[in-house]
Formats: structure tokens, C-alpha cells, sequence
């Protein structure tokens, strides 16, 4: 009898193992059963999560499968469900696009301080991604406490916390595009309270700042800010937006100068302004200022853009062309794009490193660079070339209708 108990025991316990091995097995197994499916549809609309959202999922709950996550690209959502539908494969979609109805219809903002800083979480402990310089227009996506997900006209994806910006809904933001605006050139600046000569200081002005014209009167300009404070600027240190964009004829010249007026701006990881950049920030900056928007980072860069050099032979470089550097591919790991800097002629490119600063490729000079030389991968030219990357903003309204 006992031994026929033991035996029974025995039975009992292996049942159980073998049935807890399988469910453990099943648990894994459909932890994500339509894995494969939604990386085909992530890998066709949004290969890089730094300007696509597309974070979605799916579980197992009994005989039932559910697609899960948040994504602001609803072409992308469409055609996820319509491929699972091809494949008679059911599910429940539990997706929520962004906008999220959160918002009451908030969907737009304006950057409202001179710079604002866009972070990687929604906290002021993460990581600087970018920045955004007052008068940028904005997409908001969701909040959480006092942080908003928005894009920027780049696509870049990141939080902000609601000091940066002015929440506005369709018609709100309609208005403030077809007002008349006026574009801060000179590197740095103030706005005043009056036009008196001590007048109050009402905020640090830098490079790119757009603001929404309300008058000119003598000297200055009168202008508003998207949360509706007035100041004066000095019209020597602006433009009429409008009289900019006309003016526009970006060259290699005028890229140059523009690099060499933020020479010694320091080093600033996620900075894209005046008030500090990081290497794409620096390209990037100087671009904006010549009308035109590069992607954000060099990763994203270099995909715009022509080929010019690859063997660092530098014969066919002009100034304004962007060079890169980083590590290149081997047979177990992909290439890496590290730096960027932009050729400015004579064997010498200017570049933030600690600084912004020039540096030479000239191999007998006692400044020869030899470190960025060693990792120099190739060089792409963007001035005149038509990229669907790069935003032109005499043919794209970002700003102004």
C-alpha cells in the first residue's frame, strides 16, 4: 500500500511538472504571438523610433489575441490590421493612436522661451534629445503630469514640460501661422518691455527665434509671444519673416560665415541653438539659419543628401559639404556614425568638439587632426541638392502660410 502511494505521489508530481513546463513554455511562446507581423510593418513605416511612433504589441488572453501599444501613425496601424486580416488571423485591437483624446483637442504648440529643451522621458532628469527655438510649431501627442510628447516639423520625437510651450488647438494655430512674423538673426539679443533706452528686460532672444509681428514702430519692432506677452526687438537685429524667405539664396559663403559666427559656442549634448550645440546640432543650426532643416541627428543626417568623398582624397569637397566620422562595418557589427562637421575649404572643416572650432586635414600642419582623420568614414553634399530629408522652408510653410 505505501509503496503503491509512493508510486501514485511519484505520478502526481511528474503530471504537474510536465504541466507547469508547458504553460511556462506557452507563456513565452505567446508573450508577443504576432512578433513577426508587426516587425514587417515596423520596418516598412517606422525603421527609426527617434521620428516614427509605432510601439505596438500583442498578448494572449485565453483563446483571444490583442493588439496593444500607442503609435501617431495610423497608415501604419491600417495596414498591420489589414495584412492580420489577409491572414484570417482574429484579434482585438486595444491600439490608442495620438493624438490622445487627453489633450481636449490641444494638439498644437508653440515653442514660448527663447529655447526649449526636448528630453527622451518625461522628467528633467533624462537625457537632452534636442532642443527647439522659440516660434517652432509643434505636434502633441499625449501628456503625463506636466510633460507633453510632441514632434517637431523634423519629426523628431521627444517630452517637453509645459513651460516651453503654448498648447493650441486647430484654429488657434491656424490664426498664429497667418500672422506676420519676424526672424531674430544676430546670435544672441534681448526683448524689451518698452522702447525707452533702460527698458525691462521681458526674455533672452537667440539666433532662429521667430516671433509673430503685431507692429513696427521706429527702431523696433513690436512683437507678441505665443502665450500673448508684448515686447520690442531691435529691427537691426531682425528681419520680417517674409523679407528672409525672399531673401534666401543659401551658398557656400554664406554657410561658412554663418558656422564661423558661432565659433567657440560650447559643446552641449541634445543642444541645437545658440546656447550650446552638439555636432549635429551645430550643422543643423547652421543650416536653419540658411533656410534650411536637416534631420536631427548624424545618424540621420548622412542619409541625405549626395556622395562626394569616401577615400579621403578630399579633391571634389566644397565648403558647406558634411563630413562624417565613426566606425565602420565589419563583419560582426554595423557601421557607426559618430561626428559630423562641415568643410569650410582650404583642407579645414569647423565641427563642435568641446567647442565649436576649426580643424585641419592638412598633413603638414602642426594642427593636423590626425584622431578625426583616423575615423573619417565619408562626406555628403545637401546645399542644392533636392532631398526629401531636408525641409526647405521657401517650399515648406512651417512657419507661415
Amino acid at each position: 500500500m505505501r509503496l503503491k502511494n509512493q508510486f501514485l505521489f511519484i505520478i502526481t508530481i511528474s503530471i504537474f511538472v510536465f504541466t507547469s513546463s508547458c504553460e511556462s513554455v506557452i507563456k513565452e511562446t505567446d508573450n508577443n504571438p504576432l512578433k513577426d507581423q508587426i516587425s514587417i510593418v515596423k520596418e516598412q513605416f517606422a525603421p527609426d523610433k527617434r521620428v516614427a511612433l509605432f510601439d505596438i504589441s500583442s498578448s494572449k488572453q485565453g483563446n483571444q489575441i490583442i493588439l496593444k501599444g500607442t503609435s501617431n501613425l495610423p497608415e501604419a496601424v491600417n495596414k498591420l490590421k489589414e495584412n492580420l486580416k489577409n491572414k484570417e488571423i482574429a484579434f482585438i485591437d486595444s491600439i490608442q493612436m495620438y493624438p490622445d483624446a487627453i489633450l481636449e483637442g490641444k494638439t498644437k504648440a508653440i515653442v514660448k522661451i527663447s529655447v526649449a529643451n526636448l528630453r527622451s522621458n518625461p522628467k528633467h532628469s533624462a537625457e537632452l534629445s534636442t532642443q527647439a527655438t522659440l516660434g517652432t510649431p509643434l505636434n502633441v501627442y499625449t501628456k503625463k503630469s506636466n510633460w507633453y510628447l510632441i514632434q517637431t516639423p523634423d519629426k523628431y520625437l521627444a517630452w517637453v514640460d509645459s513651460g516651453g510651450i503654448q498648447l493650441m488647438n486647430d484654429d488657434e494655430f491656424a490664426s498664429w501661422k497667418l500672422a506676420d512674423k519676424i526672424i531674430f538673426l544676430s546670435t544672441y539679443g534681448q526683448s524689451f518691455d518698452s522702447m525707452a533706452k533702460h527698458s525691462t528686460i521681458v526674455s533672452d532672444v537667440v539666433a532662429g527665434n521667430v516671433f509673430e509681428l503685431v507692429e513696427e514702430t521706429g527702431l523696433f519692432y513690436k512683437v507678441k509671444y505665443p502665450d500673448g506677452r508684448m515686447a520690442y526687438i531691435e529691427k537691426n537685429k531682425a528681419m520680417n519673416y517674409n523679407d528672409w524667405l525672399k531673401s534666401l539664396n543659401p551658398t557656400q559663403e554664406s554657410l561658412v560665415s554663418t558656422a564661423k559666427s558661432l565659433m567657440g559656442l560650447p559643446y552641449l549634448w541634445g543642444g541645437t541653438s545658440a546656447k550650446g550645440v552638439d555636432c549635429s546640432g551645430f550643422t543643423k543650426t547652421i543650416y536653419f539659419l540658411n533656410g534650411l532643416v536637416l534631420p536631427r541627428d548624424a545618424s540621420q543626417q548622412i542619409q541625405a543628401g549626395e556622395l562626394i568623398d569616401d577615400d579621403k582624397s578630399f579633391d571634389n569637397m566644397q565648403p558647406g559639404d558634411l563630413l562624417y566620422f565613426g566606425k565602420p562595418a565589419t563583419e560582426t557589427s554595423k557601421e557607426r556614425i559618430i561626428h559630423v562637421g562641415m568643410w569650410i575649404g582650404n583642407n579645414q572643416f569647423i565641427h563642435s568638439a568641446g567647442r565649436v572650432h576649426i580643424s585641419t586635414f592638412d598633413k603638414n600642419s602642426p594642427d593636423f587632426d590626425q584622431y578625426n582623420y583616423d575615423r573619417y568614414l565619408r562626406t555628403k553634399r545637401v546645399l542644392n541638392i533636392d532631398d526629401s530629408l531636408i525641409i526647405d522652408l521657401k517650399k515648406t510653410r512651417v512657419f507661415k502660410d
